[in-house]
């Protein structure tokens, strides 16, 4: 176990020197949230926030209903680079020659895994930052706190092991880049930017019963101090099944190249 520990820090700061020796792609996935919410707010949030109603109503009443979404999409943004990474690590040899050394096999996809949940907690946190400067203003108290890092995290480290299954599944590093694009479109297709109900009838049952509407709900109602009902019980029950679904499928297909 100690040398599973000492192989696996190894391999984390090496993909953590990576993004910082390289860090084109790891700007481009933390600001792509960031646009798409300054899009939303200035563009579409005076209509769309009208149509939403509430006391406020209008622009100010829509960054409050589309923040969570943009955090959610911080997420679903930053985990490609964890499958983009991996396919350039089975492409380009160096899987190979660790596979020489008197390593922990494990270890390499920890390194990835534990350096993309930095790089994402990055990415939530610029889009919180962001947020706040115009205008967001959160009311949850320490307890909702709590529960909203405990979910963002779990929500986190499940798509980054979905995300490195396809890594490795993928033929090169070109595909990698394009098998995770229905991540960033599952929440347009959900509560994310308009309430389910306002969809007809056979798009809104896939947006009430897709995953990332229960994290969103959640998300929204830890944020603004509401209740969340099931949804948080349905979004961790989501994060369970994406999460060791995805753990399972890595590890089966990081074993069956290693024995080619």
């Amino acid at each position: 176990m100690t040398y599973v520990l000492t192989d696996s820090a190894t391999m984390v700061r090496r993909n953590l020197k990576r993004m910082i020796r390289y860090p084109s792609m790891t700007l481009q996935l933390m600001l792509l949230p960031v646009i798409f919410l300054l899009l939303f707010v200035y563009v579409f949030g005076g209509t769309l926030g009208a149509g939403i109603g509430g006391p406020a109503g209008g622009r100010a009443e829509y960054l409050d209903y589309v923040t969570p979404t943009i955090v959610l999409m911080a997420i679903t943004a930053a985990v490609q680079g964890t499958s983009i990474s991996i396919a350039m690590d089975m492409t380009e040899g160096i899987v190979d020659r660790f596979r020489t050394m008197a390593i922990a096999r494990v270890s390499v996809l920890t390194g990835h895994v534990i350096g993309s949940l930095v790089q994402t907690v990055l990415a939530m946190s610029l889009v919180f930052g962001v947020a706040v400067a115009i205008g967001f203003q959160p009311r949850a108290n320490l307890a909702e706190w709590l529960a909203l890092a405990g979910l963002l995290v779990a929500m986190a480290f499940a798509l980054i092991w979905f995300s490195a299954a396809l890594g490795l599944v993928s033929k090169s590093v070109e595909s990698s880049s394009n098998v995770g694009t229905p991540m960033l479109l599952l929440p347009f297709f959900g509560n994310g930017f308009v309430p389910t109900d306002s969809m007809p009838g056979a798009l809104r049952w896939f947006a009430e019963y897709q995953p990332f509407t229960p994290f969103i709900a959640a998300l929204r109602g830890l944020l603004m101090g509401t209740p969340i009902g099931n949804n948080g019980y349905i979004a961790l029950g989501w994060c369970a099944i994406i999460g060791f679904g995805g753990y399972f499928w890595a590890k089966k297909l990081f074993n069956r190249e290693s024995t080619r």
